[in-house]
């Protein structure tokens, strides 16, 4: 699976750490975020990794693309401080369902009943043993459909209604 990361300067290290899970996995890893310690702007990782994945969905079977970079991805994970801001900015793109998750069984649950596809993390609110747990449960679920499609439908609805 192609996954896009991305993050902003609190979360070089954290980024670091579930890049080598990820590969480690087999998984291909799209690296969008920052290696630079100076202080930048979540929101710009956060739109980065969105339109990967937004790209992306249609085209390899799941995602789209980053207007930068043309970079195409299933899934992505976004990191910023507490995952807040970069979720926000994220969750502006069209498409995204992104969810910022502090343990495992809230990140299982959003993609299992809220089919998210855009997992964001706090560098400084969870640490990289527990930032792998919660990724590892993201990625092993899978979106229930049922019930769930049709309330993941009204949300992508309000989307179309903003537009």
């Amino acid at each position: 699976m192609k996954i896009a990361i991305g993050n902003d300067h609190t979360a070089i290290a954290l980024k670091n750490t579930i890049k080598d899970h990820l590969a480690t996995q087999g998984h291909e890893v799209i690296d969008l975020g920052t290696n630079d310690t100076a202080s930048c702007d979540y929101p710009i990782y956060g739109e980065k990794v969105a339109r990967a994945v937004a790209g992306g969905s249609a085209a390899l079977g799941g995602a789209n693309t980053d207007g930068a970079s043309g970079e195409r991805a299933n899934l992505g994970i976004a990191i910023c401080g507490t995952g807040v801001g970069i979720s926000l900015a994220a969750n502006k793109v069209r498409g995204i369902r992104a969810c910022v998750c502090s343990e495992p069984y809230t990140a299982k649950l959003s993609r299992m009943h809220n089919n998210s596809n855009v997992l964001c993390l706090g560098a400084r609110v969870v640490g990289d043993e527990l930032a792998k747990m919660i990724v590892d449960e993201w990625l092993g679920a899978t979106f229930e459909g049922g019930r769930h499609a049709r309330r993941v439908d009204m949300i992508m609805e309000i989307e179309r209604r903003e537009s």
